[in-house]
């Protein structure tokens, strides 16, 4: 680790809006049994990992704002995390593994966040 200080990651975790729609049509119990052990799974990953994260989210509704207006809209984001990590590529070596990606065709995306002010 170098003196330099730590850089800021978005992480968005991922699942497609179809994959989310036919879990939703699961049994109840099998998707309560199933979320328990991910919940589980997820908590011990966030414990494992707790100095680097600062802040997590989970999503919700979603409007999309355009030239055109503001409308309803739903993309794949469900939960959002800022995370803290030397470099780009050890915040995504980081997430190598995490529990999300057992939920079929899920995904983790991480962006480095630059500072704005000019």
């Amino acid at each position: 680790m170098t003196n330099q200080p730590l850089k800021r990651f978005l992480v968005t975790y991922q699942i497609p809006a179809a994959v989310m729609d036919g879990w939703m049509q699961t049994d109840p119990k099998v998707r309560e049994t199933s979320e328990a052990k991910l919940r589980g799974e997820w908590q011990a990953w966030d414990t494992a990992h707790a100095k680097m994260i600062v802040d997590s989210r989970a999503g919700g509704k979603t409007k999309r704002v355009t030239a055109s207006g503001v409308a309803a809209h739903r993309n794949d984001v469900v939960i959002t995390q800022t995370i803290e990590a030397e470099s780009l590529d050890a915040a995504a070596k980081s997430l190598e593994g995490h529990p999300h990606l057992q939920i079929p065709q899920a995904l983790i995306e991480v962006m480095e966040l630059r500072d704005m002010r000019l």
